[in-house]
């Protein structure tokens, strides 16, 4: 049982508050930074995460058994990762949170762009590698998330189940989707954004994947409001498939949900960059340090993969047994189209496309 004394979800936040004078981390981690520290010791600090819920309390809890002087010191806030970019924006005057874990690579880019980041400590900055951070260590990849569909094995097996990305508009899954609301969701964003860039070549433009996107909308049953009501959503048996990153469906089949499975397409799966980044001037910015430094150890991300099928950006020794016999293929993607055009694309399919099928 976790001795959590703040663990919150949805919008309400109990803010983190400097009370102390500054002073430097000692060996418990982090960057040695003044920032939001006491000469009476650590103050409490803030975690907007889009991770999952479960596990991020896990994370934080080994944490503070790891480093004694921050036990009780996290506040976390469970977001959406868009919800959390956009929250962190709106604070830019007066920042509340001091960490944002569990952001794309195209996301935590913006905050970059924004001026709402701060740099990594710098041994986390030297440890991952240059294709999976900001360069001047804004933000910091944290793991690799191979983007799949996600089953109910009670629903549908065999040649039942979709082999491919374009399967998913054939009339046998005609309301037998759910999909987690994409404006909110960093996962569901590169997975549409992923559908349209790959068919981008085909006319030089978007509307190959907008119609794309079409066929899939006619097919969705329903867009779950949150990840838990779409987990719910399928193992009620309300519809047999979703589209979901491979750690989340893996952690709920080993968890609440075990008739969920993962299944990797043909084509090949999209491999998005998840990160997070300490918020610029944030309260607890020593808190944020020490976490950082904490979460990305290479103990720590070993632990990670092999416990909780995360797929690292920092160097392991050795893959993980279950990712090796899983036999991921990467989609190749424009990365960089993507982020120039996220919004544009994403606002077209609200406005234009949802729910009009």
């Amino acid at each position: 049982m976790f001795n959590r004394r703040k663990y919150l979800q949805g919008t309400a936040l109990v803010g983190a508050t400097a009370a102390l004078a500054a002073c430097g981390l000692d060996g418990g981690g982090g960057s040695g930074s003044s920032e939001g520290g006491g000469e009476g010791g650590p103050v409490p600090f803030t975690i907007y995460t889009a991770r999952d819920s479960e596990l991020a309390e896990k994370v934080v809890a080994d944490f503070e058994a790891a480093n004694p002087e921050w036990e009780g010191m996290a506040t976390v806030l469970t977001l959406g990762a868009q919800e959390a970019l956009e929250r962190v924006r709106a604070e830019k005057s007066n920042p509340q949170g001091d960490l944002w874990w569990g952001g794309t690579r195209q996301q935590l880019s913006q905050g970059a762009a924004d001026g709402i980041l701060a740099p990594a400590p710098q041994e986390v900055i030297d440890a991952v590698p240059e294709e999976y951070r900001d360069p001047e260590g804004l933000w910091v990849g944290e793991m690799l998330l191979a983007e799949l569909f996600m089953i109910n094995t009670e629903m549908i097996s065999g040649d039942e189940v979709p082999a491919d990305w374009d399967d998913l508009l054939g009339s046998e899954y005609a309301g037998n989707i759910v999909i987690r609301d994409v404006e909110a969701s960093g996962t569901m964003r590169a997975i549409y954004c992923a559908m349209i860039d790959r068919l981008y070549d085909d006319e030089g433009s978007a509307e190959a994947g907008y119609e794309w996107l079409r066929g899939l909308d006619a097919n969705t049953a329903t867009y779950a409001a949150n990840p838990t009501d779409m987990y719910q959503r399928v193992s009620r048996q309300e519809a047999a498939l979703s589209l979901w990153n491979l750690q989340d469906i893996m952690l709920q089949k080993n968890g609440d949900f075990p008739m969920f499975d993962a299944v990797v397409p043909s084509s090949g799966a999209p491999m998005l960059v998840d990160g997070l980044a300490k918020i610029a001037g944030g309260p607890g910015g020593a808190g944020a340090d020490a976490f950082i430094s904490y979460l990305m150890s290479v103990e720590v991300q070993t632990a990670m993969a092999e416990e909780h099928f995360q797929i690292p950006a920092i160097e392991l020794e050795e893959e993980p047994q279950w990712l090796a016999e899983l036999g991921l293929e990467e989609m190749e993607l424009d990365w960089d189209r993507i982020a120039e055009n996220e919004d544009e694309w994403i606002g077209h399919w609200a406005s234009s496309i949802k729910g009009k099928g």
